[in-house]
């Protein structure tokens, strides 16, 4: 799901549960094969402003679970997209999910350095309000700026990003 409008809002502690719901869904389907389902991204982090979508990071084994998992996704609705460029990290789309906030939905492997990534970030800014409060003023001040073009959008957060990493011992 390519963003064609770039839309920061403040914080909705309801949130935590279409979390809750999507993550049902998943689990239900996927069984023992989910070692995990996380809640990544802005819409993880409470009181930090965000792109009303919830990122999930469904967590499996190995890649020798992928098939399996990607044939139970496709059961419930998940199109695979494949890697989009980035490695171990499968990314899904759905097309009829009203029952569920709107999501975006990516399985990796417990060895993802985008697991190890999206994790390492989410928990970083859970612990430091203040760089999650400056992240969040970054990231409306780029909407603001950029509310028709998500690669500026994207562009003007990094710098604050990669400082944001090196804080948290990302590169």
């Amino acid at each position: 799901m390519k963003t064609s409008r770039v839309e920061v809002v403040p914080y909705d502690e309801a949130w935590r549960s279409e979390f809750t719901k999507i993550e049902s869904e998943l689990r239900s389907a996927l069984g023992s094969l989910a070692l995990a389902v996380e809640h990544v991204g802005s819409t993880a982090v409470r009181g930090m402003s965000a792109k009303p979508c919830i990122d999930v990071d469904i967590v499996i084994s190995d890649r020798s679970d992928l098939a399996e998992t990607i044939s139970r996704l496709d059961k419930i609705g998940y199109i695979h997209e494949g890697d989009l460029g980035i490695a171990d990290r499968e990314a899904f789309r759905y097309e009829d999910k009203p029952h569920l906030a709107k999501h975006h939905l990516y399985v990796c492997t417990k060895s993802s350095p985008e697991l190890h990534r999206h994790v390492t970030f989410r928990n970083f800014l859970r612990e430091n309000p203040s760089a999650a409060m400056e992240y969040s003023a970054v990231k409306e001040e780029a909407a603001r700026l950029f509310p028709d073009d998500i690669d500026k959008y994207i562009e003007h957060k990094s710098p604050t990003i990669a400082r944001l990493y090196d804080m948290c011992g990302l590169k």
